[in-house]
Order: C-alpha cells, then sequence, then structure tokens
C-alpha cells in the first residue's frame, strides 16, 4: 500500500449498512429537481451538492482516501435507488464515482495527493472508451483528441479520458485538470439530457506520467479487492443497477396511475388485457434483477475470499448487464403505451421513457455484447478471457 495525504474531514460517513439508506434520503430532492435539471441540461446546485455531501461520488474510492469501497450489491443498490428517482442524476453520479474511484486506486502518489486535496471531493468526469493520442515526452505525455459523451463533465475539476501512445499502442487513461479542456456545449438530445454529456477536445496538452495508468489494468495500488475489478467491472455494476432503477420506477409510476382512476368508466384497470400485460413486466423486472444480483453476489462472494472473478463469473456479469437494459427498454415500451396521454406530456413518464431510450445506446449493451456472450456460455472461445466488453484470446 502507497501512502497518501489526509483525507478531508468533514465527509459523512457512507459504508455498506448506510449507503442505500443515503441514497434513499435523497429520492425526494432528486424527484424534485428533475424537470430544473433537464432544463438546465445539467445538475442543479443542490443536487450536486447532496451527492457529494452524502458521500455517494466517493462510493468507490479507496478507504485511505475517505472513500467507501462499497461492495458490487451494495452499489447495485445505491445506483439503483438513485436512478429511480433520476436517471440523469444517477447516471451523472455512477460515471463521477467510477472515475474519482479508479484515479484514487490507480494514479502514482503525487498525482493522488494534487486530485484528492482540499476539502471537497473531486468531481472527475470524462470518456474512456473513443480515445485521444498521446506522444511520449520524457517523463511526460503530449495528449491531443476529441471525445464525445463527457457526462457530468460541466461540473468536474479534473477529466478522466482515454488515449493511445503512439508507437507501442498502449492505452493510458489520463487524469487532466478540466481547465486544460475546450467544452462544447452541443449536448441536444432525446434524453438524459440532465447530464449534460457535452464534447470536449485536448491540444497538445503536457501530462505527466504519474498523472496516468492503464486503461485495463486490474492492480489498485491503494484501496482492497473492489478495485481489482478495473474499470469496466464497475462500469457494468453501474450500468445494470442504472437500468433496473429507472425500469422500476416506471412500473411503480404507472401502478400509481392506474390505482388513481380505477373505478372510472373505461378504466384500464378493468381490462384484463392491460392486467396481463403489467403481470408480464413485472415478471420481466424481477427475472432481470434477480439474474443481477445473481452475477454480482457470486462476484463479491469470490471477491471476499480473495479471488479474482472467473471467467464465466465475467461472463455472466455481461450477461445480465444485456438482458436487464434491453429488458428495461421494453418494461419502458410498455409502460409508455399503458399510460396514454399522460406519458405523452412533459412530467417524469414522458422522461423516464426518453431517458431509458438514450441509456441503449452506451456501448455496454451494443448488439455485439451478447454475440460475445453466446461465444462465451456456447464454448466456442475456450482458450480466451474478456478484454472490456470482447473476448480475446488469452496468452500461455
Amino acid at each position: 500500500m502507497t501512502t497518501t495525504s489526509n483525507p478531508p474531514t468533514n465527509l459523512a460517513s457512507l459504508d455498506r449498512v448506510n449507503a442505500v439508506a443515503r441514497a434513499q434520503q435523497l429520492q425526494p430532492l432528486l424527484r424534485e429537481h428533475a424537470q430544473a435539471n433537464e432544463d438546465a441540461g445539467e445538475l442543479t446546485a443542490p443536487v450536486l451538492a447532496a451527492l457529494q455531501d452524502q458521500g455517494l461520488l466517493r462510493m468507490w474510492t479507496p478507504a485511505e482516501l475517505g472513500g467507501a469501497e462499497l461492495d458490487p450489491v451494495t452499489s447495485l443498490n445505491v445506483l439503483q435507488t438513485l436512478a429511480e428517482a433520476d436517471p440523469s442524476a444517477a447516471w451523472v453520479l455512477m460515471a463521477g464515482a467510477l472515475a474519482a474511484g479508479t484515479a484514487g486506486g490507480y494514479l502514482a502518489d503525487n498525482a493522488v495527493h494534487q486530485v484528492f486535496a482540499g476539502d471537497r471531493f473531486p468531481v472527475i468526469a470524462g470518456q474512456g472508451t473513443r480515445p485521444g493520442r498521446a506522444v511520449r515526452e520524457g517523463d511526460s505525455y503530449r495528449l491531443s483528441g476529441e471525445w464525445s459523451f463527457g457526462s457530468g463533465i460541466k461540473h468536474a475539476t479534473w477529466i478522466h479520458t482515454l488515449g493511445v501512445v503512439e508507437g507501442t499502442g498502449e492505452a493510458l487513461i489520463f487524469i487532466v485538470p478540466v481547465e486544460e479542456a475546450t467544452l462544447i456545449d452541443n449536448w441536444d438530445v432525446m434524453g438524459l439530457r440532465a447530464t449534460g454529456s457535452i464534447d470536449y477536445t485536448l491540444d497538445n496538452v503536457l501530462v505527466p506520467a504519474e498523472f496516468t495508468h492503464p486503461a485495463t489494468t486490474e492492480a489498485p495500488l491503494r484501496g482492497g479487492s473492489l478495485l481489482r475489478l478495473g474499470i469496466i467491472h464497475l462500469a457494468i455494476i453501474a450500468h445494470s443497477a442504472w437500468a433496473l432503477g429507472v425500469s422500476r420506477a416506471m412500473l411503480d409510476e404507472l401502478g400509481t396511475l392506474v390505482r388513481g382512476k380505477a373505478g372510472r368508466a373505461g378504466s384500464v384497470a378493468d381490462s384484463t388485457n392491460f392486467l396481463a400485460t403489467y403481470g408480464k413486466a413485472e415478471a420481466q423486472w424481477h427475472a432481470a434483477h434477480s439474474l443481477v444480483h445473481r452475477a454480482w453476489q457470486e462476484i463479491t462472494d469470490t471477491l471476499d475470499a480473495g479471488n479474482g472473478p472467473t471467467r464465466q463469473q465475467k461472463s455472466l456479469a455481461r450477461l445480465a448487464l444485456y438482458n436487464a437494459t434491453w429488458a428495461a427498454e421494453a418494461i419502458s415500451t410498455t409502460v409508455y403505451h399503458a399510460a396514454g396521454t399522460t406519458a405523452l406530456r412533459r412530467g417524469s413518464l414522458q422522461r423516464y421513457y426518453r431517458d431509458m431510450h438514450a441509456g441503449t445506446q452506451h456501448m455496454t449493451s451494443s448488439p455485439s455484447v451478447i454475440e460475445e456472450c453466446g461465444r462465451a456460455f456456447a464454448g466456442l472461445a475456450p482458450d480466451s478471457d474478456w478484454l472490456l466488453m470482447q473476448l480475446v484470446p488469452t496468452t500461455s
């Protein structure tokens, strides 16, 4: 374990016991500000402050930096709870928590001292897929590129971004002060509007090597077993929980809407077709929830035993994410049609529907993922392992 500076002392305690309760306490505030968040194209100040003050942005940060290192199952429950209240706020939180956690776990000491200095936890945002270009220059890199989907970057103090080193092909995550970037306010989209996932560029920015780490590392310099999952598995937890939360909220809101109209002439509550449809949607949700939690409970048990997840466990986690996302998309469409003109109009059901369909565009739920899962479960790639969302040959 490396040595780091003392964490801020004004942080709310966050652990397995109280983390979900803290998320539940935030639900009324998130619901109250959800429309204002969307109208602003970013989180409102009270929402961002609440996520900070309740410690949720540091849910995956190493304990020695004041973080909670929440286990995967607790993390699922926290993120689902937030997504039920406001999908955009949950999306920003999960992106920021991932970036802060991995920066705290994988960066060198001097970089960690600077990134985590001060009495407020850093907000780190950016993009970890489409890479920029990095050229080695002594003990630093010159980084340039154009990136999209910097969720939460309007609130950020640091940027987490992917670059590939010319000459070696090494993929690194670079942590760069947000002031070094040009932010392009072009987030004009159907859903997840409040995430403010705008584009950004970096032009020949000098980044010390200590502010980088390998993009696919699973070897933390600080922190426990959680950070041995690597970036991609934290992302899989996040997107699985998000899909479950959005679809759960839509089903609950539809139930409230239907109960409010029960007894009226022509009420959908008297329709046997509606009742069957609602029952099937509940079955879809509970099946998706059970598969996600089974996959991550197995991995949590494996981590607690001091081991890393097996290839079978990694495959199941990806299968569960894909299934949860597309089950949630189907549920959202069912709810939209059943709610009639209520879902058509401005309001929470319309926003959830748009946000859900925006969320399906993420690379973690693309058609290639289910194809790779099919290869894995059919036994057609025996000498391979997962690299991000693809199976690649293992080296002997």
